[in-house]
C-alpha cells in the first residue's frame, strides 16, 4: 500500500470529485444558525481514506519519516519504563508519552502508529473542511495539490499534530470558550513547542475580517522586516549562551523561504483584502477568523522570506490550513455563478500547476 506514483495524489480526489459530484447526494445541516448544504459523512472519509493509508505505509525516502520511525522502534513498551523514557526527553514530552502508550497498549507496529497519527491528522482536517467549507471536496483539493499534505503528513508529522488539532478546536473561539482553547493549545505545545506560537493569536483571530489587531500584527511584521538585522543580533546576544544557540545561528545562515512559496500562500489573505467589503457583509464568524488567519499566516511567510525558512518558515501551518476554508467561500459569495465556475477551475489548475513545480522542480520527488 505504499504510494509510488505521486500523481495518484491528485488523480484520486479528481476522479472521486466527478464520482461525488453525480452520484453522491448532499444534505442540508445547520452551521453557525444558517441551513448549509453538506456531504454526508461516509463520503467524506472514503475521500480521505487512501491519504491516511498512504501516510501510514510511506517508506523512509522522504523528510523526517527515518527518524520518526526509529524513535518509535527504539521507545520502550512497557510503563516500567515510561517515567524514564519521558524524563530523559528533553523537548516535546507529550509525545514521547503518546509512543510508549501507543506502543504499550495498542501496537508495536511503526506503520500503526504511523496510521494512527494520519488519522487523528486528516480527520481533524476532515471535519472542519465538511462541516465549514463550501465547497468539502476543493479543500481537500486544495489541501493536497498545495503539498501541505507531502509536507506535513510525510514529513513534519510531529508539528502537524498540534496543527491539526487546533485547527479543529477554533470552533471554540467562535463560541467564546476561551479557556478550554487555551488548555488545549498548552497541550499541543507539549507535542511540539512551536505551538506556543497560536496561543496569542486566540485573542486576535475572533471578530471582523482584518480587524485592528490583524493589521497591527502585520505592521509589526513589516517594521520587523526593516529593522531586521538589529533584531536578529539581539536575538542572538540573547541566546549564544543558551541550548537554544545553535537555532539562532541555523536562522542567521538560512536563506528564508522561497519568494515563490511565500507570494503563492499569500494570494488568499489579499483576496479577503480585495473582497472585505464581501466578508464584511455577510459577517461569518467562521470565515472572518479564517481571513484573519489567512492574514496572520502570510505575515510570518513575509518575515520568513527575511529570516528563515527552516525555523520561522514552519510556523505559517498553524495558521493557512483555514485558507482552504476562506477560498471555496470567496469563490461562492463574490462572483456569480459562471464567473464561480471560471474562477473555481483557474484554482484547480494553478494549484495543479504548484503540485508539479514543487514536486518534482523544487524537491526532484517527480
Amino acid at each position: 500500500m505504499t504510494l509510488h506514483n505521486l500523481w495518484l495524489l491528485l488523480i484520486w480526489p479528481l476522479l472521486f470529485g466527478g464520482v461525488s459530484a453525480v452520484l453522491i447526494p448532499k444534505r442540508e445541516e445547520y452551521v453557525l444558525g444558517q441551513k448549509k448544504t453538506r456531504w454526508h459523512w461516509i463520503p467524506a472519509l472514503i475521500l480521505v481514506l487512501p491519504f491516511i493509508i498512504w501516510a501510514a505505509w510511506r517508506s523512509n525516502a522522504f523528510g523526517d519519516t527515518a527518524a520518526y520511525r526509529q524513535q518509535f522502534l527504539n521507545a520502550p513498551a512497557s510503563f516500567s519504563n515510561l517515567v524514564s523514557y519521558v524524563s530523559g526527553r528533553t523537548k516535546d514530552r507529550g509525545y514521547s508519552l503518546l509512543v510508549v502508550v501507543f506502543k504499550t497498549l495498542v501496537s508495536r507496529s511503526d506503520v500503526f502508529f504511523f496510521l494512527f497519527i494520519a488519522a487523528v491528522q486528516m480527520i481533524c482536517l476532515a471535519a472542519m473542511y465538511r462541516k465549514y467549507s463550501e465547497d468539502y471536496w476543493l479543500s481537500i483539493f486544495l489541501f493536497i495539490a498545495s503539498t501541505d499534505y507531502i509536507s506535513w503528513m510525510h514529513n513534519g508529522m510531529r508539528q502537524f499534530i498540534a496543527a491539526a488539532i487546533l485547527f479543529a478546536s477554533i470552533p471554540l473561539i467562535i463560541k467564546g470558550k476561551y479557556i478550554p482553547m487555551l488548555i488545549i493549545a498548552v497541550l499541543a505545545t507539549q507535542i511540539h513547542l512551536s505551538a506556543l506560537i497560536f496561543l496569542p493569536f486566540i485573542f486576535v483571530i475572533n471578530g471582523r475580517a482584518w480587524n485592528w489587531r490583524t493589521v497591527l500584527f502585520i505592521v509589526g511584521i513589516l517594521v520587523s522586516v526593516v529593522f531586521i538585522d538589529r533584531i536578529t543580533g539581539i536575538i542572538t546576544n540573547a541566546m549564544k549562551d543558551t541550548a537554544y544557540s545553535s537555532e539562532i545561528q541555523q536562522l542567521i545562515n538560512d536563506d528564508g523561504v522561497n519568494l515563490f512559496r511565500a507570494l503563492f500562500y499569500s494570494v488568499p489573505a489579499v483576496l479577503s483584502f480585495a473582497f472585505r467589503s464581501n466578508l464584511d457583509k455577510a459577517n461569518d464568524p467562521m470565515i472572518n477568523m479564517c481571513a484573519n488567519l489567512s492574514v496572520i499566516g502570510m505575515g510570518f511567510y513575509v518575515f520568513a522570506y527575511f529570516t528563515s525558512g527552516i525555523l520561522i518558515g514552519r510556523l505559517p501551518i498553524y495558521f493557512t490550513l483555514a485558507n482552504y476554508i476562506l477560498i471555496p467561500w470567496l469563490i461562492k459569495n463574490v462572483f456569480n455563478k459562471g464567473s464561480a465556475f471560471f474562477i473555481r477551475a483557474c484554482f484547480i489548475g494553478v494549484y495543479s500547476f504548484f503540485f508539479y513545480y514543487q514536486m518534482s522542480i523544487s524537491w526532484g520527488l517527480m
